[in-house]
């Protein structure tokens, strides 16, 4: 075994003075290509042959995943002296796909299952191993396993490396974990340990976290971030080898930097596949005003997908041909937007008001539209001096350019949270055209991106002033 994993066992095999485990959860992350699958390789029949428990359960995303786990597990047993030595009777396979290991004596069990809303349900387990919990987006799985190992003397092993904002169990068996572990930290383990005792601790302290990862802000360059992600640097594994695949995905930027940091660096990211570029979006925030170039501003409007939110964003070109954005006014509903708006252009006075025909502004904006048909007369739509456009380019085309000109330190903003929020939501929606434009769902909102993106489009494409007339004639001798 490896150093890391051999702390990993030790530890998480701890017992209380009554013989339980001491965790009843382990959790262990690491970066990718660090071993981790060893862990219950080893656990496995280690529970089996010599704890021997009736029942071990191994899971992961797929069958597949976990009949890999297991054959290794089937090979050492095989091909183990100890076994041999320790007089134990033969084993067997069995199941369609080979999916159950069991004993002659059928003293213990070693199943494996898809992390799915089955995977342990109806059995008593004794040992299980959550393997890849990052790929967990709902707790159908987890809920169908951890109460299944209700047992006294129970464990659960998740192992994983880090995941993003959709690996919502092993975010919150992390953020659990660490709030205990602040809680020691605030009275003090001798106070902790009566607290425990007594029966007082506010937290989980039977849920163990043993995770090896860079710290969050690290540079995917810095060696020392590394080497606290990848504990097998040295034992198989090569520094350099890590560092020209980091150079690679710093360069490349996007979701190769995105998986980069979760697979490589073991560091939580929004989204896995991240539609703007993080890094550079915060290196362009420079707090300014629109005042100086006001008279260029252009607004965009776009609603979310379940109508519960809508953004207008403006944008103008500076001097320097970059694009300033600020975010003008956000409204919970399609139709708070609808009835707002006018006034909004009216104070606001930008040269021209867009949105996306073939998204879910097109319903407000030909409410709008409608409104002097109507006889409303309290305020006419458009505005004079406003141009109302459609925004007809390839919605990909402009999702895609304002990606680039992010990445390429060409948008300029203040810091906007609502803007931080959704940017750092965004993830890409592929198209079999090989382009892509923002995935609206309902794990988030990112119609302030799309009004955004328009915005920067007008901006972009907004004719030139032409000026006064002048009358040109012969000059006087």
């Amino acid at each position: 075994m490896l150093p890391w994993q051999e702390f990993a066992l030790q530890h998480g095999g701890e017992l209380l003075p009554d013989g339980r485990p001491r965790f009843r959860i382990v959790l262990v992350i690491v970066a990718r290509q660090n071993g981790k699958t060893e862990i219950p390789v080893v656990l496995a029949p280690y529970w089996m042959l010599v704890d021997e428990y009736p029942l071990v359960l191994g899971t992961s995303t797929k069958l597949e995943y976990a009949k890999d786990t297991w054959d290794k597990t089937r090979h050492l047993l095989r091909r183990s002296p100890l076994v041999a030595l320790m007089g134990k009777p033969r084993w067997f396979v069995r199941g369609n796909n080979l999916t159950d290991m069991w004993s002659e004596d059928e003293a213990a069990h070693y199943r494996i299952a898809a992390a799915n809303e089955e995977g342990g349900r109806s059995l008593t387990i004794d040992r299980a191993v959550a393997d890849e919990l990052r790929q967990h987006h709902d707790y159908s799985a987890w809920n169908a396993m951890d109460p299944a190992a209700s047992n006294e003397g129970s464990q659960i092993w998740a192992l994983s490396n880090a995941g993003d904002d959709k690996s919502i169990v092993l975010n919150d068996l992390r953020a659990a974990a660490l709030d205990y572990i602040k809680w020691v930290e605030q009275v003090g383990a001798e106070n902790a340990a009566h607290l425990i005792e007594a029966g007082e601790c506010p937290h989980d302290w039977r849920l163990g976290l043993m995770e090896w990862s860079a710290p969050e802000d690290a540079d995917p360059e810095d060696v020392d971030a590394l080497l606290q992600a990848n504990p097998r640097v040295g034992y198989g594994r090569n520094l350099e080898d890590l560092l020209l695949e980091a150079r690679r995905a710093k360069a490349k930027g996007g979701d190769s930097l995105a998986g980069f940091k979760t697979e490589k660096m073991c560091i939580r990211v929004p989204r896995l596949a991240p539609a703007i570029d993080l890094t550079a979006w915060r290196a362009g925030k420079q707090p300014d005003t629109m005042t100086a170039v006001r008279h260029r501003a252009v607004m965009c409007v776009d609603v979310s997908l379940d109508g519960k939110h809508a953004t207008a964003v403006v944008a103008a070109t500076l001097p320097d041909g970059r694009v300033r954005v600020e975010a003008v006014a956000a409204w919970d509903s399609a139709f708070a937007m609808q009835v707002d708006l006018p006034d909004l252009v009216d104070r606001v006075k930008p040269r021209a008001v867009g949105w996306f025909p073939n998204g879910p502004a097109a319903a407000a904006a030909a409410a709008l539209a409608d409104r002097n048909k109507q006889g409303e007369a309290r305020r006419s739509w458009p505005p004079r001096s406003v141009t109302v456009e459609a925004i007809s380019q390839e919605m990909a085309a402009v999702c895609m350019g304002l990606a680039k000109d992010v990445l390429a330190g060409q948008v300029l903003h203040s810091g906007d949270p609502l803007l931080d929020d959704q940017v750092a939501g965004a993830e890409k929606h592929e198209r079999p055209s090989g382009t892509w434009v923002y995935a609206r769902g309902d794990e988030g909102h990112v119609d302030a991106v799309y009004a955004m993106a328009g915005a920067v489009h007008l901006a972009r494409t907004l004719p030139a002033p032409v000026g006064g007339l002048r009358l040109i004639g012969p000059s006087s001798s």
